[in-house]
């Protein structure tokens, strides 16, 4: 006797295995490569009116030394305020080196490079040693004839502890760009880049980070490098990422 119920339940648990079998692999895949990818926050605040054809990039400096305690730290260019952690000189130099190759490859801007561009700071500091940053910058721009001077601060600096697979700390970056203006110091545009790492399974809206990193623990270098690569692609657009 053909029962209806039994035909209506054998299609339903038909059609439910035919689910199950395309969705299980798609989130066994995600818990499988679920290595650890960041998370940040890019925070552009404006654009310049005018056209910027030469660059001092003068690079990045430590929020506060090594030796120093983490600290709320006013931002003496912009006035923005950052939770600072110690971060060493050399971390400063890899990133300033790291920043002018970025721009380099970018070929958007004339560039004077951070070896050029600290020989005239250190002249105009050792002339004035109570100079502030933002004229510091000013001045130095103005020895080069240049339009604007590119210049950041590093505010956390945490190294993967682990493994490309396997990790007991992640890596965390954060930093921010200023491009000022020579002729009268006014920040023409600013940008920051917070990142740490998270899991894929925690945070499934960064698939392109994940996909940057292969699925893989970054080191604060490799991390820092997507930060350089998406803030230098915005200079000067207007447009909040």
């Amino acid at each position: 006797m053909f029962h209806p119920q039994k035909a209506f339940y054998s299609k339903f648990l038909s059609f439910l295995k035919k689910i199950l079998l395309i969705v299980f692999p798609f989130f066994s895949l995600i818990f499988i490569f679920s290595c650890h990818i960041p998370t940040y926050k890019n925070e552009q605040k404006s654009s310049f009116p005018l056209k910027i054809e030469n660059i001092v990039v003068v690079g990045f400096k430590s929020a506060i030394s090594e030796k120093e305690r983490p600290v709320l730290f006013r931002c003496p260019i912009c006035g923005a305020t950052f939770m600072a952690e110690p971060v060493s000189d050399d971390v400063a130099e890899l990133m300033t080196t790291d920043l002018f190759n970025s721009l380099k490859k970018n070929q958007k801007y004339t560039l004077i490079s951070p070896g050029q561009a600290k020989g005239v700071y250190s002249t105009i500091l050792s002339q004035n040693v109570t100079i502030g940053i933002k004229d510091m910058l000013q001045k130095t721009g103005k020895s080069f004839s240049s339009d604007a001077v590119l210049f950041g601060y590093i505010y956390r600096w945490t190294e993967r502890v682990g493994t490309t697979y396997g990790v007991e700390t992640p890596a965390s970056v954060a930093f921010d760009l200023h491009l000022v203006n020579t002729d009268n110091g006014s920040i023409l545009w600013k940008d920051s880049f917070k990142k740490s790492q998270v899991s894929l399974s925690e945070n499934l809206l960064d698939l392109s980070t994940f996909i940057k990193s292969r699925g893989k623990w970054l080191t604060a270098r490799e991390l820092a490098h997507i930060g350089l690569e998406s803030l230098i692609k915005c200079i000067g657009d207007s447009a909040t990422r």
